[in-house]
């Protein structure tokens, strides 16, 4: 694929390439690009418009939705129902799986999103995006169940997320490598800006919230501490700190000039098992970080391993540049 491919004939060439496809991916992938497009001109409105602030409610994890969470949920949700690629959808922003209505037809793929995260920046005009993860739906299941969802990371057909910042740059894979698409607004169709993205292996920064520093476990501890000795420590090197408190930009960066994301288990959030949902984020992110050829872990374990057990189930969360988050892993397993 050359420089300035659009997405949507990037994705006919991957068709062409599989003699028994269908068609209903790309079809579903061009349902996705629209929705995106969509949130991507109310976010760039904002206020002229009214989107910004509190909807003063809660979604079902107890976070405060601003008005902007509540639209975006809507916009995708509907985009996707009204396709005929999908057999039911889930969301962070809804309690349960959303079946379709009686006489919609059914497609063979689930599609899981977080339809704005990092929406608590919204309001102050810092970086969010979308984040989306594709599934297959189990055959002959008119409604598929909580359960038909609940598939390990390995499972995912494609994951992605759109990033809304100085432009809108959509991130896709689909298990073979991962691109980079920049939207041209004055056509509205995203071209291929960043081929065959690669995370450098090394790397000397690291984003964590600095905040919870004494509810963490001793192997984050143990790594921080070392990256703020800097080279005078056993790592020989200085590190710089970043922290945006949006995971779809701190994973953008990482995957722009490497790095590394944590937001480790801790004393605080022990109980509810981590902070960032496995279905809507670290699944699709990881997915994306190993294509690109870093590593994803909760710390004992290889996220795309783990075998959710409910919909809006919470993990730990480290990924990034592999010898990174490779000392962090053998930090964890001594």
């Amino acid at each position: 694929m050359q420089i300035g491919t659009s997405l949507t004939h990037c994705l006919i060439e991957k068709q062409q390439a599989h003699p028994d496809a269908s068609g209903e991916f790309t079809l579903l992938m061009n349902d996705i690009v629209s929705a995106c497009k969509v949130i991507s001109s109310y976010v760039n409105k904002g206020n002229l418009i009214g989107v910004l602030g509190s909807a003063e409610t809660e979604n079902i994890q107890g976070e405060t939705q601003k008005k902007l969470d509540i639209i975006s949920n809507d916009v995708f949700t509907n985009t996707l129902m009204h396709g005929t690629q999908v057999a039911a959808l889930a969301s962070e922003e809804m309690d349960e799986v959303y079946h379709l209505p009686a006489n919609a037809k059914r497609g063979k793929y689930l599609c899981v999103y977080d339809p704005l995260d990092g929406s608590s920046n919204i309001d102050v005009n810092v970086t969010v995006g979308t984040i989306f993860s594709v599934l297959r739906a189990p055959q002959g299941v008119e409604n598929p169940s909580e359960q038909d969802f609940l598939q390990p990371g390995t499972e995912q057909v494609a994951a992605g997320y759109c990033i809304y910042g100085p432009s809108t740059i959509m991130v896709l894979t689909t298990g073979q490598g991962v691109n980079g698409f920049t939207l041209d607004m004055d056509i509205g169709e995203f071209k291929l800006t960043h081929p065959n993205i690669t995370i450098p292996e090394d790397t000397k920064e690291f984003a964590i919230n600095m905040s919870n520093q004494r509810f963490w476990d001793a192997p984050v501890k143990r790594y921080i501490d070392e990256c703020l000795i800097g080279k005078e420590g056993p790592r020989g090197k200085d590190f710089n700190m970043r922290w945006v408190a949006s995971m779809v930009a701190e994973v953008h960066r990482i995957l722009t000039r490497g790095g590394v994301f944590l937001y480790p288990i801790d004393s605080k959030i022990r109980a509810q098992g981590g902070k960032l949902r496995l279905m809507y984020e670290a699944n699709p992110m990881a997915m994306i970080i190993e294509q690109a050829g870093g590593m994803a872990i909760t710390g004992p374990e290889r996220i795309l391993d783990i075998k959710p057990h409910k919909l809006h189930q919470r993990v730990p969360v480290i990924l990034g540049s592999k010898n990174e988050v490779q000392v962090l892993s053998d930090y964890h397993k001594a």
